[in-house]
């Protein structure tokens, strides 16, 4: 990555955060073996940040957290042009069976379904799949897209895992990844990211645009909902646009007050939690985010300076400068995180071995 070293005194807004909220969300990562922020890193290494990390939350002393990421790390300035999006975890109605208003069902993994980044890749695959189904006799062959889904493909095989009674909520929870799930004879269940088709994601927004109804940069989810409401004629038609399709699973291994499970395998946390593109970012990295973002009550900007752990990620998560910030679950979430689509700087913190020990 194109990286520009800095000082911490360099970042605008960097003294105001709640660093010990953001310690809070790193040291989640330290709980697993395996550490946070390997890159770089012997074992001993690791192991010293994290006990440097448990210290400063330990100390009562103000300032200790500040003073952790400010030794323990280095600040640089990622060069390209950075651009974050939002996203949250929805809650919809939906039911553990179909009926008469629930036809939309989110699907399980199907047991054929394989990467392809860790084997060669048979001829025949396009070079930008991601995954693949892997038939009887052991071919690869590429999985059915969302519309030949839609079509059938995959119907009669017992995948399915909730319905949902609008396919524009059942997609919704597809670009989020995950949801909590208010279910019609009671109760609720929430369903989380369990693999994809492997097709390249394509933004159904860019329909919009297209059709010169929008200008570039303006198609939040929320426009994009409200059109596809007033036009559910196009709902078809568009949704196939974006050929990948993603399974779920059933998450019961979360509280009700924890965040829906990332990519980095942890609970995300409203605010500190940023998606990033995981084949050039290390899970547990943090990362400062300085933005001017919409607020939701008056329409008025409102500057967003925060240090955010790197610890999920996304198909339309694609480049250095690129994240998506976590907002939390239901409406009030979704309507701070519709409406942003807002240029960023990103400044990531690489650790700077060895770490000294923290101070008293």
């Amino acid at each position: 990555m194109p990286l520009q070293p800095l000082r911490f005194s360099e970042i605008p807004g960097w003294q105001d955060d709640d660093h010990d909220a953001a310690l809070a969300a790193f040291l989640r990562h330290c709980e697993d073996r395996a550490a946070p922020v390997t890159a770089g890193l012997s074992g001993d290494d690791r192991h010293a940040l994290c006990e440097a990390a448990g210290s400063a939350a330990a100390s009562k002393n103000s300032g200790a957290a500040r003073r952790f990421f400010e030794t323990a790390f280095r600040p640089y300035r990622i060069s390209d042009k950075g651009f974050v999006t939002g996203y949250f975890e929805p809650e919809f109605a939906g039911a553990r069976q179909s009926d008469s208003l629930h036809g939309t069902p989110l699907l399980r993994k199907p047991a054929e379904l394989v990467p392809l980044s860790d084997m060669p890749r048979p001829d025949g695959l396009a070079p930008d799949l991601t995954h693949a189904f892997r038939t009887e006799t052991g071919r690869l062959v590429e999985a059915p897209d969302r519309g030949a889904i839609m079509d059938g493909a995959l119907a009669g095989r017992g995948l399915e895992l909730v319905w949902l009674a609008d396919p524009v909520d059942a997609f919704y929870i597809h670009v989020q990844g995950s949801a909590r799930i208010r279910l019609a004879d009671g109760g609720s269940m929430r369903v989380g990211y369990a693999g994809k088709t492997g097709h390249p994601y394509s933004p159904i927004g860019r329909v919009m645009i297209e059709r010169g109804l929008a200008e570039p940069g303006t198609v939040t989810m929320s426009v994009l909902r409200k059109w596809l409401a007033d036009n559910p004629q196009e709902i078809d038609d568009v949704l196939r646009r974006n050929r990948s399709y993603i399974f779920f699973r059933e998450i019961d291994e979360l509280g009700p007050d924890d965040g829906p499970v990332g990519a980095a395998g942890l609970p995300l946390i409203a605010g500190r939690s940023l998606a990033v593109d995981a084949s050039l970012h290390t899970y547990g990295t943090p990362v400062f985010v300085s933005a001017t973002l919409p607020a939701v009550a008056d329409g008025q900007e409102r500057t967003f300076r925060r240090l955010m752990i790197a610890e999920d990620t996304g198909s339309a998560i694609v480049g250095p400068a690129r994240g998506d910030i976590f907002f939390g679950t239901g409406d009030a979430a979704g309507r701070q995180a519709g409406g942003v689509q807002h240029s960023a700087e990103m400044i990531v913190l690489h650790p700077h071995p060895p770490v000294p020990e923290p101070r008293p």
